[in-house]
């Protein structure tokens, strides 16, 4: 279980351009009204959105698209965002994420590194670009991005996970661990506020029961894997390769 987290219709660019021009339309009736008033206020009424209301429709729209897999809509999308508003550190994270998502790398980093230069407080920035340099290989740096996430926020359960998968990697079980066990005493403070509690939960209990199975530690690793499947939903996609994943480490040690 390598896999790390990132933080935060089908239709073409322009239709996507065209979002925040979309007027809102509203009918509105009233219990007790002339003929004339009722044909009035029966017609449709046009509600134009200001420019902050477009982007945030706009944003929206372009995040739904990237969830739904529509990756070249969202970057349109989210490339207008950044054309009507360059200083927004956010957009460029939001596309760096999304160009990552679909393999394009080097425009990726490109936007990580712009985000973190218009803030250099945006944490969610330093995280995936962590995951951009562990996926390189470039185990250091990424360590070091955690780092940075972690030092921003230190309630980054994400940014704790994730570090600790790169330890893992590493070699350094120990430190992996450790960084496990902070995820997971972060996520019981946290849980009332997380939408995916037991998914991200079960992600913490599979990766720290990976660093046991590697460190020799296999009782404790084989009660982190039922942990990890207990608690992973079946129904729910990632959670479906994380229990096939966990499942084949299980196999190992029983075998």
């Amino acid at each position: 279980m390598n896999a790390r987290t990132f933080i935060d219709g089908n239709k073409s660019k322009q239709q996507i351009a065209s979002l925040g021009r979309v007027p809102v339309v509203s009918r509105r009736r009233s219990p007790k009204v002339d003929r004339s008033t009722a044909k009035r206020i029966s017609r449709p009424q046009t509600v134009w959105l200001d420019p902050a209301a477009q982007d945030r429709l706009l944003r929206q729209q372009s995040l739904t698209d990237a969830k739904q897999g529509y990756y070249l809509e969202a970057i349109a999308g989210l490339t207008i965002l950044i054309d009507r508003n360059p200083e927004n550190a956010t957009d460029y994270n939001n596309r760096g994420l999304v160009h990552y998502q679909c393999g394009h790398l080097e425009a990726a980093i490109e936007d990580y590194d712009e985000a973190i230069r218009l803030n250099p407080k945006l944490t969610g920035a330093y995280n995936n670009r962590a995951n951009y340099y562990a996926a390189q290989g470039l185990l250091l740096e990424a360590i070091a991005d955690y780092e940075m996430a972690i030092d921003l926020d230190p309630t980054n359960i994400r940014a704790w996970l994730n570090q600790g998968i790169t330890y893992r990697d590493l070699g350094l079980y120990s430190q992996a661990i450790d960084n496990f066990d902070q995820a997971l005493q972060i996520k019981e403070l946290l849980s009332v506020n997380l939408d995916d509690n037991l998914v991200l939960e079960a992600h913490i209990y599979g990766a720290r029961g990976r660093a046991h199975h590697l460190a020799g530690d296999w009782n404790y690793a084989i009660s982190d894997y039922r942990r990890t499947l207990d608690r992973v939903p079946e129904s729910e996609i990632s959670g479906k390769r994380l229990r096939s994943q966990v499942s084949k480490w299980m196999q190992e040690l029983t075998n």
